[in-house]
């Protein structure tokens, strides 16, 4: 059987029938778990949810014929290094080796596609006494040590259960960063006991444009919405379970008018009359930003220390893009703080923003990353940098010896179209296909290894201004966030060299999967009739996107 038949997503570094053995290996009812130290957890997923799917019990077994055997194995690490795994399914059992608890975890995700389809449904579909897996020797690490995906949860609201579903995704494709972006000007949606009005008011707008911010069109329901802490603490133990890490934003200074409206006085309030703002309704960029005082930053320190005591993420983001310096030219009170700080412009007013929130997380023991902006006036001495706008900021901080995550907008945007034409519901920017997104390339040439051991990895960001429930978020992520994995998983060749044919053969046996899994994902032909949405304006660019 070959690669091609067993259709792996992301593709391993190695893959062998097993001689001369060829052929099938059984699972059935008398099927157990040998589940050596440290590999507990991947045994109770393992029944959990093969189990279920399967019917099988998967009792404790004792490494006899046809067991699945789980070990820890230092050998393991020392040839593949961290997250690696090896699996061999032979006449004596399947067994999986983990360079650690993660790569065993991952070593069970690939174990799971060996079953089939089937293995990805909550119940059996029949009757089955007996499952087969093919004898075959797996051998795999990843390429990054973040391999990420962002959800704007601000924008749309995604329930609970939704980001519970969107973690075991993410585990089925071996991505192990979930940032979650939990503020923006459209809505605060991580509960804050301090400062409760940051969910009575600020979770909730009016009414929401539907389409590009030029649409004529409102939905005019009321839209909101926010995790209570344990809801997060559920959703982060969940991930962890799945060797996840989930990364919390909270937006500053700019992006932050759901934050004002509920508390006027973050604002800048000798400019503008921020008791009359509200959660912003619309789409864009909102001038309403954080007024530079002292009593914003002890705010922001307030929420800050309740969100980590939520989220032991070694990372906090603290955004730091667009933020709009009207409002500070005009705030005597922002020119007062420039002339008391020595500050030359309001681009170094946004760098104190980010700079006094670097060295407050470093003494808690975290550390900052931001987007490419914070950049701008001098960065912050420790902060690492998640580069949006393209390349070029990611390869600045890199040559200045700061950690980068590489995201950037024209090549893994999922929120942009992944065809031209008038079928792509909702369509925004540049056109991305699958293709597009297999081709990525985290590490931009030009940079020395040195400076590319700097490259932490890369996120696929899903913004959620057009994307109003599950089903939507699916087409925008699925297939590409697949071909996204591989890139940032597998030990590809370089953009241009890549075998795409291979992968979309692969990608024939994955459809099935994700059909399972009840994904409403893009089918490659184009847009089923029902996730079409006539005459709703989007805002396409046409040409293609600049490597920047």
């Amino acid at each position: 059987m070959s690669d091609t038949e067993t259709g792996l997503v992301p593709a391993p570094r190695r893959f062998a029938r097993v001689p001369p053995d060829e052929g099938l290996a059984v699972l059935d009812g008398e099927t157990g778990i040998d589940a050596g130290p440290g590999t507990e957890s991947t045994a109770r997923w393992l029944r959990a949810t093969v189990g279920a799917a399967t019917g099988l019990p998967l009792p404790d077994g004792d490494g006899h014929h046809d067991h699945l055997v789980l070990r820890i194995d230092p050998r393991v690490a020392g040839e593949l290094g961290p997250e690696g795994y090896r699996i061999v399914i032979d006449g004596h059992g399947v067994f999986l080796d983990g360079a650690d608890p993660a790569g065993l975890f991952w070593a069970a995700q690939t174990f799971r596609q060996l079953l089939g389809p089937d293995a990805f449904r909550r119940a059996p579909v029949a009757a089955r006494r007996e499952w087969h897996v093919p004898r075959v020797g797996v051998q795999d690490a990843p390429r990054f040590g973040w391999r990420g995906a962002l959800l704007d949860v601000a924008r749309h609201f995604v329930p609970k259960d939704g980001v519970l579903r969107f973690l075991d995704l993410l585990a089925a494709h071996k991505l192990n960063v979930l940032h979650l972006h939990l503020t923006d000007d459209q809505g605060w949606r991580v509960e804050v006991e301090r400062y409760p009005r940051l969910t009575e008011v600020g979770a909730w707008r009016p009414r929401t444009k539907l389409g590009h911010r030029a649409s004529p069109l409102w939905d005019e329901r009321p839209h909101g919405g926010y995790y209570t802490k344990d809801d997060l603490r559920e959703i982060v133990a969940y991930a962890a379970a799945r060797h996840i890490t989930v990364v919390p934003e909270i937006d500053l200074p700019g992006h932050s008018q759901a934050a004002i409206a509920a508390y006027p006085e973050l604002g800048n309030a000798d400019v503008v009359d921020t008791a009359a703002l509200g959660v912003w309704d619309t789409w864009g960029v909102s001038p309403n930003v954080l007024a530079p005082a002292d009593g914003t930053l002890a705010f922001y320190e307030n929420v800050l220390t309740e969100v980590l005591d939520v989220f032991p993420s070694r990372f906090v983001h603290i955004g730091g893009d667009e933020c709009p310096k009207d409002q500070w030219k005009a705030s005597p009170a922002a020119r007062a703080r420039m002339a008391a700080e020595g500050l030359a412009d309001e681009k170094e007013l946004q760098s104190w923003f980010i700079r006094h929130f670097d060295r407050w997380l470093a003494a808690r023991g975290r550390r900052l990353i931001g987007w490419d902006e914070i950049l701008e006036g001098g960065l912050a001495e420790g902060a690492a940098v998640a580069s949006w706008r393209g390349y070029a900021g990611g390869v600045a901080a890199a040559r200045a010896g700061h950690d980068v995550v590489m995201c950037p907008e024209q090549q893994v945007y999922l929120d942009h179209r992944q065809a031209p034409g008038p079928d792509e519901p909702v369509p925004i920017g540049w056109v991305r296909t699958l293709e597009d997104v297999y081709r990525f390339e985290p590490v931009p040439a030009g940079l020395t290894a040195e400076e590319a051991g700097h490259v932490l990895g890369a996120q696929a960001n899903l913004w959620t201004e057009v994307m109003e429930d599950q089903q939507r978020l699916d087409y925008q992520a699925f297939p590409r966030l697949a071909a996204f994995a591989e890139a940032v998983w597998s030990a590809l060749p370089p953009p241009a060299e890549r075998d795409f044919a291979h992968f979309e053969q692969r990608m024939a046996v994955h459809y099935r999967r994700l059909d399972a899994l009840g994904v409403a994902y893009r089918p490659p032909g184009g847009p089923r009739p029902w996730q079409r949405r006539p005459g709703v304006l989007g805002r396409p660019i046409e040409g293609a996107p600049p490597i920047v």
